[in-house]
């Protein structure tokens, strides 16, 4: 069984290409680039390894595979001819790859796909799949529910889906005190989906949170503790944890400035001064593993109340992961939007929990700190209606500018405004980097961002960063030759133990007495990282969407890509919209607004199902 699951992992080694001349049935789903090598090289493995030659089988086996890619966490046969979906994931499917996984829907019929009752039973019959939730425990697939899954993503499923039926039981409180409570932290009538949340987390084991940007989620997780402390307390250890470093700390900051806040001495006490880090860290890597934490089931987190931030972006093995670890008598608030975009892994655990759960979860749906034309725009968005989508960016305002392009490619002319906000941010920002201002840099770091639906393309990171840093050198007197320029902003894209940074932080390079260091923004202010330290960064004057989740910035320009690229969908022009507190600037053509508002993310789950 193991071997099996390392081989069947996404990201292992699969060993050699796929040669070209594939054979039999999967032939033509190759030629149409709906399948990959590594999609066919694993599904011959895994058929090889338990003596499978029937084609019909080798054929689900790589569409499992290949639904992992595009975020899924199984494939449904019944419809899998109507597979239109590439990866959403902007690494896989960047403008000049994108074939490799986007297939138009005439290119899906038009295959020859196997007669569907036969084609189930070929599959559940197999010696590589187990037929059902009582299959043999040591094959690599899984048939459940009318799903295949690669065992280890099913038994994930199956994890957290049993974490939250068990905690969803009733705990018993005093509920004068709890009443109290609320009433005290909670006054105002206007209030009762907040005041809803305390009471679900003082007689729940898990709390799912959610709400649009400005909604008050962090004002409500912040009184929700002090509730907690008072009802089920005094003395409760909480964790705060997001799925990054930046939503980490931006986290710890915010809720700590709400509890400061507080009307009552005691419920500051009760609280005290709480710390956030990334689940990763929480959980605690093992050397050499991606997938296992020294916390798991059978060596649990101390603490009574876990509170996790931006959920919509964690996958579904990191949840199991942290489900299983938390303590059976333990509280788990999960908080998060989640009409966000989904995990770049495998899953859409907020999302199933959000639409699945009979009970649990509340929802807070009035702004309190988010302009009006942005909560408007961001609210058509979501609901689907790219008519009002349309009208509201052409209607503009302070907070909303749409600069609506003739072409795919935006020209010089139409992207004056974006340059002259690249200019003047670069501007501030090397000036308080070379002058050894910290956090000064750091607060212009925060003021604009490029946001992209893809890494390379025309449309994506790679060209409009390089386009972005020449606009920038010609602001502050040019280029300089050293590897590290004060002023040149950055992003980790890998965890490192030894620095404790973490996978999408950001930070500035600035002049020190002793040479220049990274700074990093942190609840007491920043820290600075010497440069021989750091590990794998690259510039960030513009980056995807995926990586802008956890983070707001004052003025954000979005560049959308043309309206086929697979990649534009409703989920990721919304997440774009709610990363700008004050100013909003859509650069795209009408048609890739619709496009982007029309077309939803589809992954394939079976959480929340029943029959799964």
């Amino acid at each position: 069984m193991s071997d099996l699951t390392t081989l069947v992992t996404p990201g292992a080694d699969t060993g050699p290409d796929v040669p070209w001349r594939v054979t039999g049935l999967l032939a033509p789903f190759v030629a149409a680039r709906v399948l990959t090598s590594a999609d066919v090289h694993v599904a011959r493995r895994v058929a090889g390894l338990c003596g499978e030659d029937d084609d019909r089988v080798r054929l689900a086996a790589a569409l499992a595979v290949r639904a992992l890619r595009a975020g899924s966490v199984c494939v449904v046969l019944a419809d899998a001819r109507t597979l239109v979906e590439p990866a959403q994931d902007e690494d896989a499917q960047d403008e000049d790859t994108q074939d490799e996984g986007a297939v138009s829907p005439t290119a899906f019929v038009d295959l020859p796909w196997p007669d569907l009752d036969a084609w189930v039973t070929a599959v559940r019959a197999s010696p590589a799949v187990a037929d059902g939730p009582d299959g043999p425990d040591d094959r690599p697939l899984r048939w459940a529910g009318g799903r295949l899954y690669l065992d280890r993503y099913w038994r994930d499923e199956v994890e957290v889906r049993s974490q939250v039926t068990q905690r969803l039981a009733r705990v018993e409180v005093d509920e004068g005190r709890l009443e109290a409570a609320v009433d005290r932290l909670f006054p105002s009538p206007d209030d009762e989906r907040q005041r809803a949340a305390l009471r679900t987390a003082a007689t729940s084991r898990l709390t799912v949170l959610t709400g649009g940007p400005g909604t008050g989620k962090t004002t409500t997780v912040a009184r929700l503790v002090a509730a907690l402390q008072d009802v089920a307390g005094p003395g409760l250890r909480v964790a705060l944890a997001a799925p990054t470093g930046k939503a980490a700390a931006r986290l710890q900051e915010s809720v700590n400035a709400e509890v400061a806040a507080l009307a009552l001495d005691a419920d500051r006490e009760r609280v005290g001064e709480l710390r956030a880090s990334t689940v990763h860290r929480l959980l605690g890597r093992r050397p050499g593993s991606s997938t296992r934490f020294r916390h798991h089931a059978g060596h649990r987190l101390p603490h009574d109340v876990v509170v996790v931030d931006e959920t919509s972006m964690m996958s579904l093995s990191l949840m199991a992961r942290l489900l299983e670890a938390v303590r059976p008598q333990a509280r788990v608030v999960l908080v998060g939007d989640a009409h966000q975009l989904a995990s770049v892994e495998a899953g859409a655990v907020l999302g199933d929990l959000v639409v699945s759960l009979p009970h649990g979860v509340v929802e807070l749906t009035r702004e309190h700190r988010f302009g009006r034309a942005l909560a408007d725009l961001a609210r058509a968005i979501r609901d689907g209606d790219d008519e009002r989508t349309v009208a509201l960016l052409r209607a503009g305002g302070p907070s909303v500018e749409w600069v609506e392009t003739v072409g795919d490619v935006a020209t010089p002319t139409e992207v004056a405004t974006l340059e002259a906000d690249v200019r003047t941010t670069g501007r501030r920002l090397v000036t308080a980097a070379r002058a050894g201002d910290a956090d000064g840099a750091l607060a212009a770091l925060g003021e604009h961002r490029l946001l992209l639906a893809h890494r390379r393309g025309p449309a994506g990171v790679a060209h409009w960063a390089a386009l972005a840093e020449e606009w920038v050198a010609q602001e502050t007197g040019g280029r300089s030759g050293a590897p590290f320029p004060p002023g040149r902003p950055l992003i980790v894209t890998s965890n490192d133990r030894a620095t404790g940074l973490a996978n999408g932080d950001t930070g500035v390079v600035v002049a020190t007495p002793d040479g220049v260091a990274v700074a990093f923004a942190t609840s007491d202010g920043h820290r600075l990282v010497p440069t021989h330290r750091l590990p794998p960064v690259q510039g960030v004057h513009a980056m995807t969407v995926h990586r802008g989740q956890g983070s707001q910035f004052t003025r954000v320009s979005v560049l959308l890509p043309p309206a086929t690229s697979p990649l534009l969908t409703r989920e990721l022009l919304y997440t774009a919209v709610t990363r700008a507190r004050e100013h909003l600037r859509v650069v795209g053509t009408q048609d890739a607004v619709r496009a982007a508002v029309r077309r939803r993310v589809q992954r394939a789950t079976g959480l929340g199902s029943p029959s799964a």
